[in-house]
């Protein structure tokens, strides 16, 4: 369970700590949201290239989870889409995608239910 454990630790605070600091080193200019952009834009990218995968390989849910992996998980969709579909399956590909945040937004909603703050 450690060899698991410990590179997703590693390779998902990696990530974290590259998000901070592109905050920290540029003071005002990059806002979080500049950083949610770049990462999931990244993510696409790194995806599409096939050089995300083998990050997913090492860190699993270390990469999967933050935003970069949301992006990879996007690009992996759209060209297992147009694999099997040709061009038009790149709009059809990010199904999986769209699970994961169908998932999020339901499990984000009832929390919101059960934790209402009182102030």
């Amino acid at each position: 369970m450690l060899e698991m454990l410990i590179p997703a630790f590693i390779v998902g605070g990696l990530i974290c700590v590259i998000g901070q600091l592109m905050m920290d080193l540029t003071k005002a200019s990059l806002t979080p949201a500049h950083v949610l952009v770049t990462y999931v834009t990244g993510g696409v990218i790194l995806g599409a290239l096939g050089l995300y995968k083998p990050l997913v390989e090492l860190g699993g849910a270390g990469a999967t989870i933050p935003l970069s992996g949301f992006g990879y998980v996007l690009a992996k969709g759209a060209i297992e889409g147009v694999e099997e579909n040709g061009f038009l399956g790149v709009f059809g590909g990010t199904e999986a995608a769209a699970v994961g945040i169908g998932v999020a937004v339901l499990f984000g909603y009832l929390v919101a239910v059960v934790f209402n703050p009182k102030g």
